[in-house]
């Protein structure tokens, strides 16, 4: 299971970190991500972690405003974002998926969150 938190209302400018809490599954073996769905538009990759958290990866719209993260003993998944834009208003998921690549794919993940909805005003 997968809970986000850490959404809300910021101006531009901005930042926010979201939070995911795994649980019940072994938290080492699973890649994690980051997608993010606004209104009338498909689900976009955002950001996603390796298995080991050795490794990061982040979609072209965030790279240098956004920093992914796990802990390990607390079994949780952040997303740093900074200097936020309006365009970066969506609801926000995390997600979970076994072994390596394919982390840009929705279809690639197993596991989903309920989303955390994250406003940004102009």
């Amino acid at each position: 299971q997968l809970q986000a938190s850490g959404g809300g209302l910021v101006q531009a400018g901005g930042s926010l970190r979201l939070s995911c809490a795994v649980s019940g599954r072994t938290f080492s073996s699973y890649a994690l991500g980051w997608f993010r769905q606004a209104l009338g538009k498909e689900r976009e990759f955002v950001a996603a972690i390796s298995m080991s958290g050795g490794n990061t990866y982040y979609s072209d719209s965030v790279t240098g405003r956004a920093t992914t993260s796990k802990d390990h003993a607390k079994k949780l998944l952040y997303l740093q974002m900074n200097s936020l834009k309006p365009e970066d208003t969506a609801v926000y998921y995390c997600a979970a998926r076994r072994g390596r690549g394919g982390y840009y794919f929705t279809e690639s993940y197993d596991y989903w969150g309920q989303g955390t909805q994250v406003t940004v005003s102009s």
